[in-house]
């Protein structure tokens, strides 16, 4: 590695300050952060040794996303082949999730990756690693039918609109990933919504076959002859698949067990909030319990327990990689319990009170990055007026 490490130092000079390549440093530079550990170190005052940078916080988001991202591979295969009512070997399905999954994440990567060396080019300054979280999340969020080119569309727009022009990794104001969602389900809505977005794929659809997400069922039904859950089953939609992922979805939010895999990764590595997202399952269990009260009959979507809410739709892939984002999210460990659990009120009322938009995580998730910095601010005013009253 040294050898390599040498070699690569040849060309330092051509992109550093005076060179005839300064102004692509920023690539230079991500290439070579990217392979090595560089032996840069503070030389005075005070400072904090930590084995945590940005780049391997941001490495371990990414680890904890894969789990998810295999199985939305697997899922989509799966789904096709079940579509088709064809009976395949485990292979198959997952050579044929592969061939539909990993051209979008590279769609996402690429075209998210030139706009961060763009804009890092003409600021001069580093490429952040942020921009491969958002390409992993970006993909996880889409139904695996999305046409290429809105994709490509909607990562612009959620890296340009919704990073860059507040000034980069750590100045934005929303996730990033969730303004290219939100992009795409309100420009193009047939493509982010109804059946035959989950359908992949060519072939003739057997006539047993629903490719309705469980959440579409729930907010269709009008009425049936027993509960809530019983409509759902005689879709196929039982508590335990959906909590295994093997339904209808978007890439990476169908599989509950392994969103919570990836939540123990950044837990046991204190990358995400606890608190964050504690207070989304607690907020949503408060309003899904107040609901119930009010259930005008059986089969009507507010009786539907708080158990099935959590594994269905994006709540749980919310709750765990969007809303604990350390940049849109708050500061403070108040403002962390007052944030989650207004995301997981509101996200149960927009799934249950419009039935023309069943999802209600990301518009939650997106309301509440609007006001976390309000939050921080009155509870640190209120840590001041508590302070001064003691002094006094």
């Amino acid at each position: 590695m040294k050898f390599l490490y040498d070699f690569i130092q040849k060309f330092g000079p051509l992109f550093k300050k005076g060179g005839k390549l300064e102004k692509l440093y920023p690539i230079y530079e991500m290439g070579e952060g990217f392979m090595f550990v560089l032996p840069h170190r503070t030389k005075t005052g005070s400072h904090i040794r930590d084995a945590i940078d940005m780049k391997r916080f941001m490495i371990t988001v990414y680890v904890a996303l894969i789990p998810a991202f295999i199985f939305g591979i697997f899922n989509a295969g799966y789904q096709h082949f079940l579509s088709l009512g064809i009976t395949v070997t485990i292979w198959q399905i997952i050579l044929k999730g592969a061939i539909v999954v990993i051209p979008i994440y590279l769609i996402v990567l690429i075209t998210g990756g030139i706009w961060e060396v763009l804009f890092a080019c003409v600021r001069k300054h580093e490429i952040n690693e942020g921009f491969l979280i958002t390409s992993f999340l970006i993909p996880l969020i889409v139904p695996p039918t999305i046409p290429w080119w809105q994709l490509v569309t909607a990562t612009t727009f959620g890296i340009v609109i919704g990073k860059e022009i507040f000034g980069g990794v750590g100045m934005n104001i929303f996730n990033p990933a969730l303004v290219a969602r939100a992009f795409l389900f309100f420009a193009f809505p047939k493509a982010m919504s109804g059946n035959s977005v989950w359908t992949v794929f060519g072939g003739k659809v057997v006539d047993t076959y629903t490719s309705a997400t469980p959440l579409a069922v729930i907010s269709d039904t009008v009425s049936a002859s027993g509960g809530i859950i019983e409509v759902l089953a005689d879709k196929g939609y039982t508590l335990w698949n959906m909590f295994l992922g093997i339904i209808p979805g978007s890439i990476g939010e169908t599989s509950t067990l392994m969103i919570l895999l990836g939540l123990l990764i950044l837990l046991l590595t204190k990358t995400a909030s606890w608190r964050i997202v504690l207070s989304v399952f607690v907020g949503g269990f408060a309003m899904i319990t107040l609901l119930n009260q009010f259930a005008p009959e059986p089969t009507h979507i507010f009786a539907l327990p708080a158990h099935y809410h959590f594994v269905m739709g994006g709540f749980a892939f919310g709750a765990v990689f969007m809303a604990t984002d350390p940049v849109s999210s708050c500061g403070t460990n108040t403002g962390k319990y007052v944030f989650g659990f207004l995301i997981g009120v509101l996200a149960i009322l927009v799934r249950t009170l419009n039935p023309a938009y069943p999802e209600g995580m990301m518009l939650a998730i997106l309301l509440m990055n609007t006001f976390s910095p309000l939050i921080d601010h009155f509870v640190v005013q209120a840590n001041k007026k508590r302070r001064l009253k003691y002094a006094s």
